[in-house]
């Protein structure tokens, strides 16, 4: 039986045992069941990319440093211009934040943090790590991720609000948000990753430049003491650096030097860190 109409009859059963339900409640739960279930088209997914990225932001907010923000956004669209996606309007950003990560949302939102630029050493590297959180997006590895767990909580989530009746839902991307919140501190599945690792590798290497900026960061993020509470989060909802490279080499063996990139950006990138450096960061 279709699970719209399972949630309908729930509620039928709850009013009949005498149960007070706000329907208009019901109903907008409903609707937002239906755009969680079903394929949603790019504006959708734009709307629940905004809410998701909004959730990380409203944990951690931008870094206040206009021509670092300008200068990530240059490299990352360039690199998302040699993706199967090139006509989403992509959004890069600096999260002001000490830690080492990077995240994606669905519609073209990549955030990395202070912490993980500050261990690069030149354009090529950033390059291979926006093509990683790029992939994420191409691939809708979150989009599916959101869906998937909305799926699971949505039955107790539409009887909850036949239950609580409280009057109409204000944003029926509620699910999107509570989703984000999971999603963003447990990860996606391990495959996601090591397809989002490959993938990126090709995306920077189209744009120009040099593939082995990827595993060189990986292998710096390995070199880092397990311990160090820069990574806790990283650690957490990612596969271990070394499993990452294994991975990729096992999967890439004799094809990353067969990649056109060569160029790694470093004086670009050195001057670009050194204004962050006298700002302040």
């Amino acid at each position: 039986m279709n699970i719209i109409i399972r949630l309908l009859l729930a509620a039928a059963l709850l009013s009949l045992a005498g149960c007070q339900i706000d329907l208009a409640r019901v109903v907008d739960s409903i609707g937002d069941a239906k755009t969680a279930i079903v394929g949603v088209d790019e504006e959708e997914e734009a709307l629940i990319g905004f809410e998701a990225a909004s959730t990380l932001l409203g944990a951690s907010p931008l870094m206040e440093h206009e021509a670092t923000q300008r200068y990530v956004n240059r490299v990352g669209r360039w690199v998302a211009m040699q993706s199967a996606r090139p006509e989403l309007p992509w959004r890069f950003g600096v999260i002001d934040h000490p830690n080492i990560n990077a995240f994606a949302a669905p519609g073209g939102y990549i955030f990395i943090t202070r912490g993980l630029l500050f261990e690069l050493r030149n354009e090529a590297e950033l390059a291979g790590v926006l093509g990683h959180e790029i992939t994420h997006v191409v691939e809708k590895h979150h989009l599916d991720a959101l869906q998937s767990q909305a799926r699971l909580n949505l039955a107790g989530n539409v009887a909850a609000a036949a239950l609580e009746s409280k009057g109409r839902n204000a944003n029926q991307y509620d699910w999107v948000t509570a989703g984000a919140k999971t999603l963003y501190t447990r990860g996606l599945d391990r495959d996601d990753e090591f397809e989002a690792d490959r993938m990126g590798v090709v995306l920077a290497a189209r744009a120009g430049y040099d593939p082995y900026g990827l595993p060189a960061v990986l292998q710096r993020l390995d070199r880092i003491a397990a311990d160090d509470n820069r990574l806790a989060l990283l650690f957490k909802t990612h596969p271990a650096p070394a499993d990452r490279m294994a991975e990729l080499s096992g999967r890439m063996e004799g094809r990353l030097d067969g990649l056109a990139g060569t160029g790694d950006g470093a004086p670009r990138f050195r001057e670009q860190m050194q204004g962050v450096i006298a700002a302040g960061f």
